[in-house]
């Protein structure tokens, strides 16, 4: 919703004006005359006050009928990491062991405590709490490798072997002599132009990608954790890395297909749905009643909508590009924004609105 507060309304617009980089990931502001959304550090012309409305996410703005700027390119900058965030995450991969303190940061002229209010709203933890999944999922690669307990208490920076496997339990959800027969799900936050993105996977691949803004993401999480009977933990491994290498060429037009591998824990009907989304070719579109004669089962309209729906791998499992059989877009966990925009991006939506069908 925009925001109405008046106070909030008057410190925003100042900050829009001074260009202020601290705002960075507070607000999103609207231009009414152009219908066009900026970030706080725009270099365009500032609009009137009374030509603007305020908001909190890309999301709202994008709901609201505004397209991004094309000069700050505000879908892929609003909710990037800035560049001393950035800095402090390249320490935590650079050196996955050792436990950086507020001194190490300070040194580095980074400050604490803006680091930790950036990591509470952008990952709902504090930034020590994030380095300490990054040396836990170290300590549980070892582990599991076979490399002894108290070895490895030590060597990733604990000084007693109680706190270790306190904090070890309490994240990885079993101790260490039990991890060889448990799993993790690594996740990591990254940023796309329609805006931020979660990606999970396991060691058997990506089972989830979502826009970090989408609605019952809490619930995928924990189905996914009940599903394969393990927690989620912060880290990346080379499914993660390849995803986002991938995306990265997808968004920039030089990539049409994904490689990664994929983990889809799902009912067989749910799997079938979703591998069926692969016929669809980049650039068109099909129907929920096209993609039910095509896996076999043409009464089952509703029951692959209910499938597509269930889909946790945005984009990669290509569920927007289904559509009603009327030709409307009709639903898309990411917002029907985003559904339009990745449409027009595969030359599957035409300027005039036409929609190009499988």
């Amino acid at each position: 919703m925009p925001i109405t507060d008046s106070t909030t309304i008057d410190r925003y617009y100042q900050a829009l004006v001074e260009k202020d980089p601290s705002f960075l990931g507070t607000f999103i502001v609207g231009v009414k005359t152009t219908s066009i959304f900026c970030i706080p550090t725009c270099r365009a012309r500032k609009p009137l006050k009374k030509n603007v409305t305020f908001y909190s996410t890309v999301k709202e703005a994008m709901d609201h009928g505004f397209r991004p700027c094309k000069v700050c390119h505000p879908t892929h900058l609003a909710q990037e990491a800035p560049q001393e965030v950035q800095q402090a995450i390249q320490m935590v991969k650079d050196l996955p062991k050792q436990k950086i303190t507020d001194q190490n940061l300070r040194e580095e002229q980074i400050s604490p405590e803006a680091l930790r209010r950036w990591f509470k709203k952008h990952y709902g933890m504090t930034f020590q709490a994030y380095q300490r999944m990054f040396r836990i999922n170290q300590a549980y690669l070892e582990v599991t490798a076979g490399k002894g307990t108290l070895e490895t208490a030590y060597d990733n920076g604990y000084d007693s072997l109680s706190g270790f496997g306190y904090t070890y339990k309490n994240l990885i959800g079993s101790s260490p002599k039990e991890s060889k027969a448990n799993s993790i799900i690594l996740i990591d936050r990254f940023t796309t132009p329609l805006g931020p993105m979660f990606v999970c996977a396991t060691e058997q691949g990506v089972c989830l990608l979502e826009f970090v803004d989408r609605k019952m993401l809490e619930t995928e999480f924990q189905d996914l954790q009940k599903r394969l009977q393990a927690r989620i933990t912060a880290g990346e491994n080379d499914h993660i890395r390849q995803t986002k290498r991938e995306l990265e060429e997808y968004f920039s037009g030089t990539q049409t297909e994904f490689t990664v591998r994929l983990h889809t824990p799902g009912t067989d009907f749910q799997n079938q749905v979703w591998k069926g989304l692969f016929s669809i070719p980049f650039g068109e579109t099909a129907s929920y009643s096209q993609q039910a004669e095509r896996i076999g089962n043409p009464k089952a309209v509703r029951a692959v909508a209910s499938a597509n729906g269930a889909n946790r791998i945005a984009i990669i499992i290509p569920c927007h590009r289904v559509i009603g059989s009327d030709g409307s877009l009709t639903g898309y966990g990411g917002g029907l924004p985003r559904k339009e925009w990745l449409l027009r991006h595969e030359g599957a939506l035409k300027e005039t609105g036409e929609l190009k069908l499988f």
